[in-house]
């Protein structure tokens, strides 16, 4: 029988996270059997997930009826529904957190996208999460967005786990990481514990090269010298990027600053590769698995990215490969006049609108879900 390459990962020093969380699959047993047999030692959820989740099969109808009947509102509903999902997913990765005393086996939990830009509003309900879901193996998710900055200081500096999520240009993610450092000394100057403290920065990865393709397709068709310049950059700027991640991570966590830290039980905030299915069907389906592959790092995997890499994937340590080039691929691209930082900023603003349009969808039809057992 052939070895699991997704069970080799965990030996090149890589966390596999589900980018899926439905009720059904606690039920059926599929999630466990991904622990156990695919090495899965984390989860992620988002309103997208949930919207499926909940819009998408009958898992739920029989809660949501139930509730209705008992006059729950919908967000009342809503949220019932997503912390006995977490709940379950976290109590499922507690044996892994136990065993590695809090360095993996975290699930997620978003803030609601309508605070992508309320720092007061993010840091209210993350307090209200962490505190009702009550597990130590939380993670709160909060967006990278100007707003989310000080939220993110203001919690780690509370001692609740954050995921920095939709995070997409390199310079906001070394402003993630001084959030996260500051939290992390606030907690210190307090003489509290850093040892159960976790935070991931999540990197969104295939989405910028949705955006950017196309516009390098432009540029090569139009001849010339900017033609040049971009041959050989289509499919590679994402995969650029979280390379040149790494190597800032390596800059900031192996600081005199964070060592300080360390010494003190902190850990490193992890990067996590998110949005790694392939968008492209001209592209591997095992594109953003394949190149990102490095130490201390986390890769949320959908479903069908399990299957293909359990099927076909060929682990090697690659991350710290090319980070010279990968730097010229970035440099290359204000030559062609492509602005990355703006690009990331519209992905940026995109995402959360993308969020919030599923957060919206799903509460439209709890709330036909509700009127139609109103009506029963």
């Amino acid at each position: 029988m052939n070895k699991n390459p997704l069970i080799d990962l965990e030996a090149f020093g890589q966390s596999v996270w589900l980018d899926f969380l439905q009720r059904g699959a606690m039920d059926n047993g599929q999630m466990q059997q991904l622990i156990d047999q695919d090495g899965a030692s984390g989860l992620t959820s988002n309103p997208s997930i949930f919207e499926k989740a909940i819009v998408g099969s009958s898992d739920y109808d029989t809660a949501i009826h139930s509730m209705a009947l008992t006059g729950k509102s919908v967000e009342e509903i809503y949220e019932a529904l997503t912390i006995e999902d977490i709940q379950r997913a976290a109590d499922l990765f507690r044996p892994i957190y136990d065993r590695v005393k809090g360095a993996d086996g975290f699930v997620s939990l978003e803030v609601s996208p309508t605070l992508a830009y309320d720092t007061v509003g993010t840091i209210a309900e993350a307090r209200h999460l962490w505190a009702t879901v009550n597990r130590p193996n939380l993670l709160i998710k909060v967006p990278a967005t100007r707003e989310g900055l000080p939220a993110i200081q203001q919690l780690i500096g509370e001692g609740i786990n954050v995921n920095i999520t939709l995070l997409f240009g390199l310079p906001r993610y070394r402003e993630v990481a001084e959030a996260y450092l500051n939290g992390l000394e606030t907690l210190a100057a307090q003489n509290k514990l850093l040892d159960r403290i976790t935070s991931v920065a999540s990197f969104f990865l295939s989405r910028i090269d949705v955006l950017i393709d196309p516009k390098l397709e432009k540029l090569r068709l139009g001849g010339g010298s900017v033609a040049e310049v971009v041959a050989g950059l289509h499919g590679q700027v994402a995969i650029a990027s979280a390379k040149v991640a790494y190597q800032i991570y390596q800059e900031i966590f192996g600081s005199k600053r964070f060592q300080k830290l360390s010494r003190q039980g902190a850990r490193p905030q992890r990067l996590l590769w998110a949005s790694t299915s392939t968008k492209n069907p001209e592209y591997s389906d095992t594109k953003y698995v394949e190149a990102l592959i490095g130490r201390e790092t986390i890769n949320t995997l959908p479903l069908e990215t399990i299957s293909a890499y359990r099927e076909h994937g060929k682990p090697a340590l690659r991350l710290e490969e090319g980070a010279e080039e990968a730097y010229h691929i970035l440099e290359a691209l204000p030559q062609a006049g492509l602005d990355l930082n703006a690009l990331t900023q519209q992905l940026e603003d995109e995402g959360v609108q993308k969020f919030s349009l599923a957060f919206k969808q799903l509460k439209a039809s709890l709330l036909a879900k509700q009127a139609s057992t109103l009506q029963k």
